[in-house]
């Protein structure tokens, strides 16, 4: 008998630490698209300012480093 409980204390443990796991990765993922939409809103704001697409693209650049995947901050573009 103990060492079912024992057994089910563990595996309740482990399934909560999985759980506060998740819900950090979910926290972090939402920072991420968070920072990369402001990224994006201020490389818009560039653009609408007329500071030219080069100048406006090397901020939006600087702004993703290390956050998305691609030289757009994570959105490829179709002009």
């Amino acid at each position: 008998m103990k060492k079912t409980a024992l057994l089910l204390l563990c595996a309740f443990m482990a399934t909560a630490a999985m759980a506060q796991h998740s819900a950090q990765e979910v926290k972090e993922d939402v920072a991420r698209h968070r920072a990369m939409a402001a990224a994006h809103e201020a490389a818009a704001k560039c653009m609408e300012a007329g500071k030219g697409e080069k100048l406006c693209i090397a901020e939006l650049q600087t702004a993703c480093k290390g956050l998305a995947i691609g030289k757009y901050c994570g959105m490829k573009h179709g002009h």
